[in-house]
Protein backbone atom coordinates (compact mmCIF):
# COMPACT_ATOMS: atom_id res chain seq x y z
CA UNK A 1 0.00 0.00 0.00
CA UNK A 2 2.96 2.32 0.90
CA UNK A 3 4.68 1.78 -2.23
CA UNK A 4 1.37 2.45 -4.36
CA UNK A 5 1.44 5.85 -2.37
CA UNK A 6 3.93 6.48 -3.20
CA UNK A 7 3.60 5.82 -7.18
CA UNK A 8 0.27 7.50 -7.10
CA UNK A 9 1.80 10.54 -5.02
CA UNK A 10 4.42 10.65 -7.88
CA UNK A 11 1.30 10.98 -10.42
CA UNK A 12 2.62 7.92 -11.79
CA UNK A 13 0.09 6.78 -14.48
CA UNK A 14 0.91 2.86 -14.09
CA UNK A 15 0.03 2.64 -10.42
CA UNK A 16 -3.22 4.37 -11.37
CA UNK A 17 -4.00 1.62 -14.04
CA UNK A 18 -2.58 -1.21 -11.01
CA UNK A 19 -5.13 -0.13 -8.74
CA UNK A 20 -7.88 0.08 -11.47
CA UNK A 21 -7.33 -3.02 -12.13
CA UNK A 22 -6.71 -4.82 -8.99
CA UNK A 23 -10.18 -5.09 -7.11
CA UNK A 24 -8.80 -6.30 -4.20
CA UNK A 25 -7.57 -2.37 -3.53
CA UNK A 26 -10.48 -0.72 -2.66
CA UNK A 27 -9.82 -1.53 1.50
CA UNK A 28 -6.24 -0.26 0.28
CA UNK A 29 -7.61 2.52 -0.95
CA UNK A 30 -10.02 3.32 2.11
CA UNK A 31 -7.35 2.83 4.30
CA UNK A 32 -5.50 5.83 2.49
CA UNK A 33 -8.77 7.95 2.39
CA UNK A 34 -8.65 7.22 6.40
CA UNK A 35 -4.83 8.08 7.36
CA UNK A 36 -5.20 11.44 4.68
CA UNK A 37 -7.98 12.19 7.10
CA UNK A 38 -6.11 11.39 10.19
CA UNK A 39 -3.10 13.57 8.82
CA UNK A 40 -5.47 16.19 8.18
CA UNK A 41 -7.28 16.06 11.24
CA UNK A 42 -3.66 16.00 13.50
CA UNK A 43 -2.78 18.65 10.90
CA UNK A 44 -5.90 21.00 11.87
CA UNK A 45 -5.84 19.92 15.66
CA UNK A 46 -5.51 23.63 16.86
CA UNK A 47 -8.20 24.83 15.21
CA UNK A 48 -10.99 21.55 15.01
CA UNK A 49 -10.03 19.95 18.10
CA UNK A 50 -10.38 16.57 18.83
CA UNK A 51 -14.57 16.81 17.73
CA UNK A 52 -12.66 18.01 14.05
CA UNK A 53 -10.54 14.41 13.96
CA UNK A 54 -12.77 12.39 15.04
CA UNK A 55 -16.06 13.86 12.90
CA UNK A 56 -13.61 14.15 9.99
CA UNK A 57 -12.49 10.39 9.43
CA UNK A 58 -16.51 9.32 8.72
CA UNK A 59 -16.45 12.32 6.58
CA UNK A 60 -13.89 12.16 4.73
CA UNK A 61 -14.89 8.16 3.58
CA UNK A 62 -18.37 9.67 3.03
CA UNK A 63 -16.80 12.51 0.82
CA UNK A 64 -15.13 9.40 -1.04
CA UNK A 65 -17.64 7.83 -2.07
CA UNK A 66 -19.51 10.78 -2.82
CA UNK A 67 -16.95 11.98 -5.06
CA UNK A 68 -16.03 8.34 -6.78
CA UNK A 69 -20.09 8.37 -7.63
CA UNK A 70 -20.13 11.53 -8.94
CA UNK A 71 -16.98 11.70 -11.47
CA UNK A 72 -18.33 8.04 -12.49
CA UNK A 73 -21.79 9.43 -13.73
CA UNK A 74 -20.31 11.75 -15.27
CA UNK A 75 -17.39 10.54 -16.58
CA UNK A 76 -19.77 7.54 -18.13
CA UNK A 77 -22.53 9.16 -19.05
CA UNK A 78 -22.21 13.53 -20.09
CA UNK A 79 -18.12 13.11 -20.79
CA UNK A 80 -17.37 9.70 -21.68
CA UNK A 81 -15.62 8.92 -25.02
CA UNK A 82 -15.88 5.77 -26.93
CA UNK A 83 -13.48 4.32 -25.06
CA UNK A 84 -14.67 4.86 -21.92
CA UNK A 85 -15.47 1.82 -19.58
CA UNK A 86 -15.13 1.88 -15.74
CA UNK A 87 -17.49 1.36 -12.65
CA UNK A 88 -17.74 2.71 -9.34
CA UNK A 89 -14.89 0.38 -7.66
CA UNK A 90 -12.32 1.82 -10.06
CA UNK A 91 -12.86 4.96 -10.16
CA UNK A 92 -13.25 4.92 -6.13
CA UNK A 93 -9.46 2.92 -5.97
CA UNK A 94 -8.01 5.15 -7.92
CA UNK A 95 -9.52 8.03 -6.57
CA UNK A 96 -8.44 6.77 -2.74
CA UNK A 97 -4.93 6.58 -3.69
CA UNK A 98 -5.14 10.13 -5.21
CA UNK A 99 -5.51 11.54 -1.84
CA UNK A 100 -1.99 10.30 -0.83
CA UNK A 101 -0.47 13.56 -1.03
CA UNK A 102 -2.87 14.75 2.05
CA UNK A 103 -0.46 13.07 4.03
CA UNK A 104 1.55 16.35 4.11
CA UNK A 105 -1.24 18.08 5.67
CA UNK A 106 -0.51 16.39 9.05
CA UNK A 107 2.29 19.26 9.58
CA UNK A 108 -0.26 21.71 9.27
CA UNK A 109 -0.25 22.18 13.18
CA UNK A 110 2.96 23.85 12.68
CA UNK A 111 3.02 28.06 12.93
CA UNK A 112 3.18 30.02 9.82
CA UNK A 113 4.22 27.28 7.65
CA UNK A 114 1.07 24.91 8.33
CA UNK A 115 -1.09 26.67 5.78
CA UNK A 116 1.90 26.13 2.93
CA UNK A 117 1.98 22.57 3.45
CA UNK A 118 -2.04 22.29 3.37
CA UNK A 119 -1.86 24.40 -0.06
CA UNK A 120 0.46 22.16 -1.48
CA UNK A 121 -0.82 19.09 -0.60
CA UNK A 122 -4.34 20.36 -1.87
CA UNK A 123 -3.33 21.22 -4.79
CA UNK A 124 -0.88 18.21 -5.42
CA UNK A 125 -4.45 16.11 -4.55
CA UNK A 126 -6.09 17.97 -7.03
CA UNK A 127 -3.70 17.27 -9.95
CA UNK A 128 -3.74 13.34 -8.47
CA UNK A 129 -7.12 13.35 -8.92
CA UNK A 130 -7.35 14.29 -12.47
CA UNK A 131 -4.75 11.71 -13.22
CA UNK A 132 -6.89 9.13 -11.47
CA UNK A 133 -9.96 10.17 -13.39
CA UNK A 134 -8.22 10.00 -16.91
CA UNK A 135 -6.53 6.79 -15.79
CA UNK A 136 -9.82 5.22 -14.99
CA UNK A 137 -11.98 6.74 -17.49
CA UNK A 138 -9.70 5.69 -20.24
CA UNK A 139 -9.34 8.86 -21.43
CA UNK A 140 -6.77 9.81 -24.17
CA UNK A 141 -6.89 13.38 -22.73
CA UNK A 142 -6.14 15.10 -19.47
CA UNK A 143 -8.43 17.48 -20.10
CA UNK A 144 -11.46 15.53 -20.43
CA UNK A 145 -10.45 14.45 -16.85
CA UNK A 146 -10.24 18.17 -15.97
CA UNK A 147 -13.19 18.66 -17.24
CA UNK A 148 -15.05 16.00 -15.16
CA UNK A 149 -13.22 16.75 -12.31
CA UNK A 150 -14.89 20.31 -12.78
CA UNK A 151 -18.47 19.71 -14.02
CA UNK A 152 -18.17 17.28 -10.96
CA UNK A 153 -17.29 19.13 -8.30
CA UNK A 154 -20.48 21.35 -8.38
CA UNK A 155 -22.57 18.60 -7.67
CA UNK A 156 -19.73 17.54 -4.57
CA UNK A 157 -19.55 21.19 -3.43
CA UNK A 158 -23.49 21.44 -3.34
CA UNK A 159 -23.54 18.44 -1.00
CA UNK A 160 -20.49 18.96 0.95
CA UNK A 161 -21.97 22.46 1.69
CA UNK A 162 -25.26 20.62 2.70
CA UNK A 163 -23.26 18.25 4.69
CA UNK A 164 -21.19 20.56 6.48
CA UNK A 165 -24.02 22.97 7.17
CA UNK A 166 -26.04 19.88 9.00
CA UNK A 167 -22.71 19.02 11.16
Amino acid sequence: MIKRMMGAAKLDAAVYEEVEADSSATRQAMAVVVLVALATGIGMFRTGGLVGLVVGIPVSIGLWVLWAWITYLIGTTILKTSETEANWGQLARTLGFAQSPGVLKVFGFIPSIGLLFFSIASIWQLVAMVIAIRQALEFTSTWRAVGVAIVGFIPYALITSLIFSLI
